[in-house]
């Protein structure tokens, strides 16, 4: 099984290739999605939040994701801490997903995680990817994603590392620089073709 690594800033359009893995029958693994269901569902992943940022829970007991971004954001220690913590807990449920995977014969599995190759999960991968996008493009995603002003995306945007570092640190890059994200999709399906077809 070929595990590819999917990393990048938030709004470049890794989801989607993410998705184009699926559509080849692949496993895939959101670390995105796998921190908000451990922030939901698990109860020591709130607990050590809680000990470092103090209280987070919304009226109905649950963490209060825009109350902990506005304390990381822009407070590159704070987010580091917060990284930190998220990290070690997603990653151990993403290395069980992987073997998991596995097991049932998967010809490719991907790793969505923005953290990639600051965490033990770029040594599981065999090739990683830099899904990229302008700066404004990922603005208009994040804002019309999450619901949140344009103040906030910016925030949001700049508290991340430079398209640089992940191109730099990845086998490839993926620039998704499309004017529909149909239009990407299909960037992202021919991407993954010969790589698909290498792995069986």
């Amino acid at each position: 099984m070929t595990v590819l690594g999917i990393t990048g800033p938030t709004g470049a359009g890794k989801t989607t290739l993410l998705k184009a893995v699926g559509n080849l029958a692949g496993g895939v693994i959101d670390c995105d999605e796998v921190y908000h269901e451990m922030l939901e569902y698990d109860s020591l992943l709130p607990e050590q939040l809680e000990r470092t940022f103090g209280p987070l829970r919304d009226s109905s007991g649950k963490i209060d994701r825009k109350k902990l971004g506005r304390i990381v954001f822009g407070h590159p220690d704070k987010l580091e801490q917060l990284n930190a913590i998220a990290q070690q807990s997603v990653v151990s449920c993403a290395c069980e997903l992987i073997e998991e995977y596995r097991k049932q014969g998967k010809v490719i599995t991907a790793v969505d995680a923005i953290s990639l190759l600051e965490s033990p999960l770029r040594e599981m991968c065999d090739i990683t990817v830099a899904v990229l996008a302008p700066p404004e493009t990922r603005l208009k995603r994040i804002m019309g994603r999450e619901g949140i002003s344009e103040e906030y995306a910016w925030a949001r945007v700049r508290a991340q590392k430079p398209d640089e570092y992940f191109s730099q640190n990845c086998d490839y890059t993926l620039i998704n620089d499309c004017s529909t994200a149909e239009e990407f999709a299909r960037r992202a399906q021919e991407f993954l073709e010969p790589i698909y077809t290498q792995s069986l």
